[in-house]
Order: structure tokens, then sequence, then C-alpha cells
């Protein structure tokens, strides 16, 4: 096992990074600042970043335990679009313009209950109406059991899927029994009429995430990254097939991003196992022919996670280079939870020395978590929910003076 010197050398002062510059100085390389916009939440099981209401700004939305909403920037102000779709609880939300008129297509899913493989699960797409601040409709669509993730993917230049993945196969026990059908559905003439329905992979029998990405490979459509507890693939669409790319050297777990660092060289980070301790990094190593064989390279950034339940990778300190946030939900051995960011530090060869700070230190038990420029300053901000402590918060990517 490959692991990073994780260095603890600033002094973290609020949620920032500060260290000593030659001169004795302090300076701060990046600093956020929280703000909570949500303390009534109940279960932030999902969020999305989108603009809802046509104004150019992205706007937040959360999947709840029994509603989902959305926050309106810049007052963040809460609407719901639907409630009570189901007995049981929301579990996720996808919100993406898919359409090109400036404004998010949304769906959801419900009826969340893990242990029932059989009768669990529901999917809808919500129909807006003239005023995006009323309810919106619900539209059934047919459904695995035991739905838990959904995003929209770009499949080629004028068309999307929504991608749903359940958590087991249809009557699991235990991790075992058929696949975990992973679907895409297509709207064929509109949202009411009855949807294209397509199985992409059934392979995996315990599923928990998986990352849309524009790798580079298809100008036009996006790739998947699947992790579940058996490994993890790249899943594409080639001239109207599924190809399916098993990425060999990464283990089991529960959480997969895609990125790019400073030369443009792709890597991914998960956390492992499911629900697991460890931040890890998958990037590229050269092979004894002297070939580049893409997410070899196996690096443990972090093993000190509980119940790690989200990643986010990203530009946040706007030097070129891409740095990874996770956040968990339970105090590990230092009784410690929240939200964390990794990065590089610069170096003239190929060992790196990572780094880390806390950005949340036991405010944000955290469910789930995306990366945006919410207030259009160039810099990518932090959305987060709490499970325990029911709270949403936006972490401010702050000047640094």
């Amino acid at each position: 096992m490959n692991v990073a010197k994780i260095l603890f050398a600033g002094l973290i002062i609020g949620f920032g990074l500060f260290e000593s510059s030659a001169e004795g100085q302090i300076k701060s390389p990046i600093l956020f600042q929280s703000e909570t916009i949500d303390s009534q939440v109940i279960i932030g099981y999902g969020t999305a970043i989108g603009d809802v209401d046509g104004d150019n700004r992205p706007d937040i939305l959360l999947a709840d335990k029994k509603q989902f909403v959305w926050y309106r920037n810049p007052d963040w102000k809460r609407f719901v679009i639907a409630e009570n779709l189901t007995q049981r609880d929301n579990v996720c939300i996808a919100a993406r313009d898919i359409d090109g008129d400036g404004k998010v297509e949304i769906a959801v899913g419900g009826q969340w209950n893990p242990g029932d493989t059989e009768n669990s699960g529901a999917v809808f797409y919500l129909a807006p109406g003239p005023d995006r601040k009323e309810r919106w409709t619900p539209i059934e669509l047919p459904h695995e059991p035991v739905v838990h993730r959904m995003r929209w993917l770009k499949m080629s230049d004028k068309k999307f899927g929504l991608v749903v993945a359940p958590l087991h196969g249809r009557g699991n026990k235990n991790g075992e029994g058929v696949g975990s059908r992973l679907l895409v559905y297509q709207m064929a003439e509109g949202p009411e009429q009855p949807w294209k329905v397509d199985l992409i992979d059934d392979e995996y029998h315990v599923t928990h995430n998986f990352d849309v990405a524009a790798t580079g490979h298809d100008a036009d459509g996006e790739d998947l990254f699947y992790l579940g507890r058996e490994g993890a693939k790249r899943i594409r669409l080639r001239d109207g097939q599924w190809q399916r790319e098993r990425l060999l050297g990464i283990k089991g777990g529960g959480e997969i991003r895609f990125g790019r660092n400073a030369a443009g060289v792709s890597f991914l980070s998960t956390i492992e196992p499911f629900h697991g301790t460890d931040l890890v990094l998958y990037e590229t190593k050269m092979s004894p022919e002297n070939k580049p064989l893409p997410f070899a390279q196996r690096t443990v950034l972090d093993s000190k996670l509980n119940q790690g339940h989200a990643i986010a990778v990203g530009d946040f300190f706007g030097n070129g280079e891409a740095q990874i946030v996770a956040g968990w939900r339970k105090p590990n051995e230092d009784g410690k939870f929240g939200i964390k960011i990794y990065f590089a530090e610069p170096s003239d060869g190929p060992e790196r020395e990572w780094n880390s700070f806390f950005v949340d230190e036991n405010t944000m038990a955290c469910e789930d978590l995306r990366a945006a420029d919410l207030n259009g300053d160039g810099r990518l901000d932090i959305v987060a929910s709490g499970r325990s402590t029911h709270n949403l918060k936006i972490y401010w990517n702050l000047p640094s003076n």
C-alpha cells in the first residue's frame, strides 16, 4: 500500500489554513467561511446544484426525508418542490438543464428501504408549472427496488438520459443474488409519455455511487464511473452500445469522483470500503514497458474517516491544480467528523506529498456535498448537507489577504 504522507504543519484558524512565510508573516492560501442556510433539515440525503428559476444563478436543491426543496440564490429562500411522494423516505435528486432553456429538469428517488429488495424504491420526474416556486407535478416512472443514486448523463450532443442506480439487486439477501440493475431513462415525446428504459449494467450486487464526467475521449458524450463493493468500472456509450471497462486496480468502495491534475492527466478519488474510512487517490503509473496505466497508482490520502459519504473534486485554490474534498458523518478515532480538503504540495519530481485541513470540524455530519461557484467570483464554493447535525451549509471560498 502506498500511503501518502499527510502533513499538518500549518496552523488552522477558523476554516482556513495559515502558514508562515519566509519573512515570518502569516499568509492564507485559502479560507472557507460557513453559512447555514437551513438548520432544520431532517436527513439531508442528497444535494444538487443548478439554475431552477432561470436567473443565471445556480440554486441549491435538497432531497430531505419527506420533501424535495430548492433554495433560491442569493437570498436562499426555501421552496418546496414536492413532498410525501412515497410512504417512506426520499433518497436522491438529480437536476440539470437537459433541453437548453437555462432551467434545470428534476428527477427524484424515494421509498427508501435498504432492507426491502423486492418492493421498495420509486422514481419520479417532476414537471414544473408556470411558477417554479409552486409545487411541481410528479410523474412516476418504472423502477427497480432500493433506488439509491441518480444523475443526468449527457449521452450525445443533444441527448440526455437519467441514470439510476439501486443499492441492491432485486431479491438480494446479504449482497447475494441477481445483480443490481443500473438503468438509463430517456424521455421520448414528453414527460407524461412512456419513457425508454435501457439496462446499462447488472454485474455488481451491492453498489453505492457513480460519477458522470466529460473525459475528452468523446466530445459529445460523458462517461460513467461506477463503484460498488466488488470494484469499479468505466462505462461509455459508443455507437449505440454500452462499453464496460473494469478498473482492475480499484478496490470496492462507496464514493467515486473523476478529476484531472494540472497536467491534464485523469485521476479518480474514492472512499473505501463501503461507508468507509479511507480516502484514496488513483492516478496513472507507468508500466515496465513505459506505457501509461490509467488509475493504477493507488495512494491512501487519509485513513481516519468514519462512514465517509461524499467527495468533490475541483480547483478550489485557483492554482490550476485539482484538490479533493471529502466528508464523513460519524466521529472518528479522534472524535472528529466533518469535511476536509486535500491538496498536493508543489513538487518537481514524480512523488508528491499531500496536505489537508478541515473545512468543517464537528458541525457537519456530512451526508452529501457538491462544489460550484455560487456567487460568480470564479472560486469554487462547497455545499454540504448533514445527517445527525440536521443542517445545510455553504462554505464560501474567500480570497486570501
